[in-house]
């Protein structure tokens, strides 16, 4: 493990998502820690997206944006909020001179599958819907997220594509949750890893679930066809659960036609990019927003 993140282990809550409510204040409490990002270059401002229920979205605008991305937090479906997001959607959209557009979806267990899905599809819909408002390109739009946020981007892609949605861009995805069956070497074997490890992500499916059988929009890895797709950046973290279906996931989708960037990060664990004063933790923040900026570039 990466030195400057493996003296901050002591620090990370032993969070194992048996208490949903209990583990959403440790998440804020550990954001609320984080230093706080710079908007000086940028508007940011919350909205509200017509939909059923309405969602809650924070806008982070920086100046002379022209492409967007639609950005969900990560939390294992159960925890995060816009506040908690706040330090990473500022950053990526001081980094990549986009619009960000973070999404307040519903959390489960209360709201399992598909509540967060269809939140995050009604923001895209708002978003290409409302463009010219947004100063954005409607060709230009990314969807994104970390974690379980990467997983929900993933599915947004797949619906967007089965159901003749806005045409997405690109998709960003950060250590993403693809797979509910945890059948990978390292779903089997990192029982132990700091934050994230079998048996959260065993409870993070079974809160999203809510005791239904996986569809390919809740658990993108189980889709047969990923042809048609927009092409991905993929990041990885060495010591992660989700480290092998990510990087099948990133290789079945090159073999479907569609163009990857694969980054696996070695000496790091799931959300360690947290840690912003590890020098890793740094390029991983410099490197999603550098892409998304690439991306979405004429």
């Amino acid at each position: 493990m990466d030195p400057e993140l493996e003296a901050f282990i002591p620090l990370f809550p032993r969070a194992d998502l048996t208490d949903p409510v209990s583990e959403r204040k440790s998440l804020a409490d550990l954001a609320a820690a984080v230093p706080a990002p710079d908007t000086a270059g940028m508007d940011v401002e919350d909205r509200t997206v017509p939909a059923d229920p309405d969602v809650a979205v924070r806008i982070y605008r920086p100046h002379r944006a022209q492409g967007a991305i639609v950005w969900l937090h990560g939390g294992g479906f159960v925890m995060g909020d816009l506040d908690t997001e706040h330090p990473w959607a500022a950053r990526i959209a001081d980094g990549s001179g986009a619009v960000v557009i973070s999404v307040n979806y519903r959390l489960a267990p209360e709201h399992p599958y598909p509540a967060a899905l269809d939140d995050a599809y009604a923001v895209l819909t708002w978003a290409a819907e409302h463009a010219a408002e947004l100063g954005i390109d409607p060709e230009r739009i990314a969807v994104g997220g970390h974690s379980a946020g990467g997983g929900l981007a993933a599915a947004l892609a797949l619906r967007a594509r089965d159901q003749q949605g806005p045409p997405i861009r690109w998709q960003l995805l950060n250590q993403p949750g693809l797979d509910d069956r945890q059948e990978t070497w390292s779903a089997r074997h990192f029982t132990e890893t700091p934050w994230m490890n079998r048996d959260k992500v065993t409870a993070s499916w079974r809160h999203y679930l809510g005791g239904t059988p996986a569809t390919a929009y809740a658990a993108p890895a189980r889709a047969t066809d990923l042809s048609g797709l927009p092409p991905a950046y993929i990041a990885t973290a060495e010591l992660c659960p989700n480290r092998d279906e990510d990087i099948a996931y990133a290789q079945r989708l090159l073999q479907a036609g569609v163009s990857v960037e694969l980054h696996q990060w070695p000496g790091t664990f799931h959300g360690s990019q947290a840690i912003l004063s590890a020098e890793v933790s740094q390029r991983q923040i410099a490197e999603l927003a550098a892409t998304l900026r690439r991306a979405l570039a004429e």
